[in-house]
């Protein structure tokens, strides 16, 4: 393993996801429910700039809104350059500078990618050479998403969602993004489900919870047909997350009735993913969410995962 410290400062980017299928299966003694999901990751970036540095310290700059944004320990690229550190003995600090692209509480993993680009990017920085495989075992450790985002693509999810399976897709998906100016608390929106559950409110017209992605969504998907992917995509929390949102609901409806093939709440929202059938079709539906008032983005998928920029 090199230990050569980088003097320049090292940019990596890293995409958010869509979960176009998720199954949640009941919570372990440890909080964590068992998932299956299929992850895609889509052209919308989080971009991590690792500086030398005595200390470890932390700055956050972007479009998005930032109130909810910790620039502490609490941060999860804090934890993961941290986490680094601790496991490769270096004794060098990091300054890192994060610009977000992706939605704070938004469900497309926004805090999972800024983990994994400060991963990469402090591995390069301190020169430790880690590899794939012991980044993922570290990105694991600080959550869920972290992995994907440090492989991108599209995967398949299982465990917690971090047990990562590559799965073909051909081509190329459309989606339009609806953002909420409103977010929503991830352990919020699983303990709302267990709840419905309990009260035998979880979602009569559903499929029952499953911890199989069916192979309906991974022929699809092998097919690179958006077509047949639209009426398979699923998610278990998309109930909990709509409770009490209707702006969710009409945003969900206003996509499909502008010409979406399709629309799902991406993991536990609330950013609303409008599936299209090309990027001449998302350009349009994004145009006319726009006028009725929506903020829409057209993004595409599959996309490389955390990677450094030069």
């Amino acid at each position: 393993m090199s230990t050569a410290q980088r003097t320049e400062a090292v940019h990596v980017r890293a995409p958010g996801k869509i979960n176009l299928y998720l199954g949640v299966g009941l919570p372990h003694d440890d909080g964590y429910h068992a998932l299956a999901t299929v992850f895609q990751a889509v052209s919308l970036y989080e971009d991590v700039t690792a500086y030398p540095a005595d200390g470890f310290s932390l700055e956050v700059h972007g479009d998005v809104d930032l109130d909810e944004v910790p620039t502490d320990d609490r941060n999860l690229a804090m934890r993961a350059a941290k986490l680094l550190a601790q496991a490769t003995g270096v004794t060098a600090g990091v300054h890192l500078v994060i610009r977000k692209g992706v939605p704070v509480a938004g469900g497309m993993g926004g805090g999972s990618a800024d983990a994994a680009a400060a991963l990469v990017a402090c591995d390069a920085l301190w020169g430790t050479d880690l590899g794939a495989h012991r980044l993922h075992e570290l990105a694991a450790r600080l959550g869920a998403d972290v992995p994907f985002a440090l492989h991108g693509g599209t995967a398949i999810g299982a465990g917690r969602g971090d047990d990562l399976t590559p799965a073909l897709a051909r081509g190329r998906f459309d989606w339009v993004l609806i953002m909420s100016a409103q977010g929503l608390s991830t352990p919020e929106i699983y303990g709302r489900l267990d709840t419905m559950r309990a009260h035998g409110e979880a979602l009569a017209d559903d499929p029952q919870p499953s911890l199989d992605v069916p192979v309906a969504v991974l022929q699809a998907l092998r097919a690179g047909d958006a077509a047949a992917l639209a009426p398979v995509m699923f998610n278990d929390l998309e109930r909990a997350a709509l409770d009490g949102r209707p702006d969710l609901e009409h945003a969900l409806a206003d996509g499909v009735r502008l010409g979406a093939l399709s629309g799902i709440i991406s993991g536990s929202g609330p950013t609303v993913a409008l599936l299209c059938g090309g990027p001449e079709a998302a350009r349009a539906v994004q145009q006319e969410l726009q006028a009725a008032g929506h903020t829409a983005v057209h993004v595409h998928g599959p996309v490389a995962g955390a990677r450094i920029v030069v």
